[in-house]
């Protein structure tokens, strides 16, 4: 196993979740706000699942996002 390999490619992967994550998060928060769901204050418990098939990896990763 090449290690540098391995860090390069799981921190691409990760920098590809962080970046569609936030625009994905972003815009659902923009349109519950301006549709009225939301008020815009709010604290949003969150959660992600990461999970890797070959390895039997499954982590539940927990956390909020807050609007204000």
């Amino acid at each position: 196993m090449n290690e540098e390999a391995l860090n390069v490619s799981v921190r691409k992967f990760l920098k590809k979740v962080g970046v569609t994550s936030q625009r994905e998060i972003e815009q659902a928060v923009r349109a519950a706000v301006s549709g009225g769901k939301l008020k815009g204050n709010e604290t949003l418990p969150a959660r992600a699942m990461l999970k890797i098939e070959g390895l039997g990896l499954a982590v539940e990763i927990e956390g909020a996002v807050a609007l204000e």
